[in-house]
């Protein structure tokens, strides 16, 4: 059986040779279906999850197509337009293309939220033929005509299912409006909620359906741990289990800002280098937190499930979901930033006992349970006896009864 290249699915020497420079020289599976279906004009549905390739799979028959239908865009507007649901994966997706497109001489442009929008105004202006945005401030620039959307050929919406649960549907819809009935459509999702589904509906036009979803939830080279714990104890265990010198570059989950702001105090209190990332930060915080943790000048990234997808940072060693998320997909997405590129990885739960249900339906979704490593499984919360605080002990990394002091 021949496997595909990029040059036998149809990709231009100028696309092949900046996917050379960057080492990239087998196209993963989603690549290899999408890319020559983009490039036929089809509109498509691509079912994925993050990790797999998408950016690629829809960024360079993108270009492609661009580049070979050239035509001079006029100011405030843009010939692609690439909606993504959060900053750092709208970021992301930019690096990415101005990486594949560094020989085609196409004008990009970011634009979201979080920063000062004259120099993306300034951007609209000279006429674009990419743009990649988040929908809030592209719907804030469209009502300051800044930007027309008249002469969109191609529409990328990436993490559907993203976006839905960010309550960003209506917004995209909106902008879907705004564009030219006449164009290629290409929308990408991990999951298939209903409302996605009405989306693909209304926006696609008789697409090819490709279904990159794995038969395992969670990749197979990511070990799943679980240690019970109470909500307490849960800071003094990862100060623990941060004793660990295999734990290289960690990221830690909690389900809310202020949350992830007092896990980072805390670690650093303790002399640890920890950055947070969540949605109060400004977008140079952001950024600046990831490159720290990207450059490894910070070992630990503390962050919200605004980190979950979309997020690709090479040698993530843990994952530590510090607090259970409320919705079980979201855990996927989470450990999901371990184990990149065909790398081994460790995903760490603490559970306690108001998080059970929580941990029952991730064990439900991954269908396996994890790998208990302290504490008791089967165990109900606590009483406390009437006068007395209650116990706050739990069961150490290595398995062992440890007691802590309570302050008097």
């Amino acid at each position: 059986m021949t496997h595909p290249t990029f040059a036998t699915l149809g990709l231009s020497e100028a696309l092949r040779r900046a996917l050379a420079a960057e080492n990239y020289t087998v196209p993963t599976p989603i690549q290899a279906q999408a890319i020559p279906l983009i490039l036929a004009g089809r509109d498509v549905l691509g079912i994925a999850q993050t990790g797999t390739g998408k950016t690629a799979a829809f960024g360079l028959p993108l270009m492609q197509r661009l580049v070979e239908n050239r035509v001079a865009a006029a100011p405030n507007t843009t010939r692609a337009l690439i909606l993504a649901p959060t900053r750092e994966l709208a970021i992301q997706i930019d690096e990415s293309l101005r990486s594949y497109g560094r020989h085609l001489k196409l004008r990009h442009a970011v634009i979201l939220g979080g920063v000062n929008q004259n120099r993306q105004v300034q951007a609209l202006r000279q006429g674009l033929d990419v743009l990649v945005a988040t929908p809030g401030r592209l719907l804030d620039l469209i009502q300051q005509k800044h930007l027309r959307l008249n002469v969109v050929s191609e529409l990328v919406i990436d993490e559907a299912d993203r976006m839905f649960d960010m309550g960003f549907i209506r917004d995209v819809r909106k902008i879907v409006s705004h564009l030219p009935r006449q164009r290629q459509s290409m929308l990408f999702s991990a999951t298939m909620p209903a409302e996605v589904a009405h989306l693909v509906a209304e926006i696609l036009r008789d697409p090819a359906r490709i279904d990159i979803s794995p038969t395992t939830v969670t990749a197979e080279n990511i070990e799943q741990r679980v240690y019970f714990v109470s909500a307490q104890e849960k800071r003094t265990l990862l100060q623990e289990l941060l004793r660990d010198a295999t734990m290289k570059r960690v990221i830690v989950f909690t389900r809310t800002k202020h949350g992830a702001n007092k896990v980072t105090e805390h670690l650093e209190k303790a002399g640890h280098a920890a950055e947070a990332i969540h949605g109060n930060k400004s977008q140079n915080a952001r950024q600046r937190a990831l490159e720290e943790f990207r450059a490894g000048r910070a070992r630990i990234l503390v962050a919200t499930d605004i980190a979950a997808r979309g997020i690709d940072i090479d040698d993530v060693t843990h994952v530590v979901n510090f607090e259970l998320p409320d919705v079980a997909e979201s855990y996927v997405h989470r450990i999901g930033r371990t184990a990149r590129a065909g790398t081994g990885g460790i995903a760490i739960a603490f559970c306690d006992p108001a998080e059970r249900d929580s941990l029952r339906a991730i064990e439900r979704l991954v269908k396996q349970p994890l790998t208990t490593m302290g504490g008791d499984r089967n165990a109900s919360a606590p009483k406390p006896e009437r006068g007395r605080a209650p116990d706050r002990s739990y069961q150490g990394p290595r398995g062992n009864r440890r007691n802590t002091r309570r302050a008097a």
